[in-house]
């Protein structure tokens, strides 16, 4: 069974709210037949996006595939957080890493914001920008833990856009009787996550980067040039870039040994006119200490946009409503009344660290992924980088190859049952508090 058709239908939006306040783009042709380009991209997500854009840009022909629609995986599905910094807060980065790169990190970190913020104001991307993302904690560790995290942020770093919560204060920010206080990150930022995408492609497609929708990769042989192989024709590449995320499939044995995927879940609750106040009084985004993270906020049309719960395997679970309300209750029990109008799920990849997973799997070929759930810049990030070293300035790429990326023990094969034991222990530490 293959992820890219396990949840969704061929060349369709998963039914999200996303998806219907999507500025949508005319669908883009199959590719058929024999082709030829200086880069082939495949996967039209933020990673591969960005990396066309950019190599575009500098004046590369190039092919983009897309085995449904631009924006079809996670990129146009996620939380919409643009978060500081790496997956993995920087006083734990310290201890993995050597202190240079931990240093060389966080500046890539803040790069990815910038890189963010930039190409929405170059192409006018119409995507609902705004300031602000909180981290809230459960109990008096879980908040010692983000204020101590906040001093060293702007201690050591001078990162004086994070700031902490008192109880009190994230009170008056998110009323939820759960959360005992936290940090707030006025540096980092959320938006329409779909959007977004549409945007990049739509700027990807003017710069001249020929994007194929509908087209399945199946196969790619290393060589020179490179050939990519899709069900209704090839095209040959002196460069190729792996941009799949958590549908990656079997394309490299490599980047699948140590890139999981697995799936996370959203609703859209109905418009909550003046009870949006019960859930945040300032327009911001909120992501909590759960090692199964709980993250929230409000849509442009006054909507709480929730997401929480994962699952392993290939399929969805039946009823994503259901297994998205028992968490999004435990924050906000005041609204057990409230109807969820959509319900969607999404699959993403992950890494043992938790890091990214950028690597040159071929002499021409270079993957990005593993995003492990800080996607939204890093993936656009990385995207950069790639396009970056394709023409000979490796640096940024470079620090982030170095980052611990270790297989999953089994590899590919037996990665899953282990990982579905090891999360099952953390959700359960969770329920339990401990």
């Amino acid at each position: 069974m293959d992820l890219l058709y396990s949840n969704d239908k061929r060349g369709q939006y998963p039914d999200s709210w996303y998806a219907a306040t999507a500025h949508r783009l005319p669908p883009f042709e199959m590719l058929k037949g024999a082709h030829k380009a200086d880069v082939c991209v495949v996967g039209a997500g933020y990673t591969g996006l960005s990396a066309a854009l950019h190599l575009a840009e500098a004046g590369f022909d190039v092919a983009l595939l897309e085995a449904h629609r631009v924006g079809f995986g996670a990129s146009g599905r996620n939380g919409g957080q643009l978060g500081s910094g790496q997956r993995q807060p920087q006083d734990t980065l310290e201890k993995m890493v050597l202190p240079e790169d931990a240093r060389r990190l966080w500046d890539l970190g803040e790069e990815a914001k910038d890189l963010v913020r930039h190409l929405i104001t170059k192409h006018a991307i119409d995507c609902h920008l705004r300031p602000g993302v909180a981290w809230t904690g459960f109990d008096a560790a879980d908040v010692g833990h983000l204020h101590e995290y906040a001093a060293l942020m702007q201690r050591d770093y001078g990162y004086s856009e994070i700031q902490a919560l008192s109880a009190e204060e994230c009170a008056r920010i998110c009323p939820s009787p759960a959360y005992k206080g936290g940090v707030l990150d006025m540096g980092a930022a959320h938006l329409h996550p779909l959007n977004f995408a549409l945007g990049l492609a739509r700027a990807a497609q003017a710069a001249g980067v020929r994007i194929y929708e509908n087209t399945h990769v199946h196969h790619i042989q290393d060589g020179a040039p490179n050939t990519v192989r899709t069900d209704q024709g090839h095209i040959q590449a002196d460069h190729v870039i792996l941009a799949c995320n958590g549908y990656l499939g079997g394309l490299n044995r490599k980047v699948a040994a140590r890139v999981m995927p697995i799936n996370n879940f959203m609703v859209a609750t109905e418009p909550l006119g003046e009870r949006a106040q019960q859930v945040l009084t300032q327009d911001i985004a909120v992501a909590d200490s759960k090692f199964v993270v709980n993250y929230f906020r409000l849509s442009q049309d006054g909507r709480l946009l929730f997401g929480g719960g994962e699952s392993y395997g290939y399929r969805f679970p039946a009823d994503i409503t259901a297994k998205v309300r028992k968490p999004m209750l435990e924050i906000f029990p005041h609204l057990k009344d409230v109807r969820i109008d959509y319900a969607w799920g999404g699959t993403l990849g992950i890494t043992m660290k938790r890091l990214p997973y950028l690597a040159r799997v071929g002499k021409t070929i270079l993957s990005g992924s593993g995003y492990s759930g800080h996607g939204l810049g890093t993936a656009t990030h990385a995207g950069m980088l790639m396009a970056r070293a394709i023409q000979g300035d490796a640096e940024g790429f470079d620090v982030m190859s170095r980052l611990p990326t270790t297989a999953f023990p089994g590899g590919a094969a037996f990665r899953s049952p282990l990982l579905v034991m090891a999360m099952t222990w953390f959700a359960m530490r969770d329920r339990l508090g401990i």
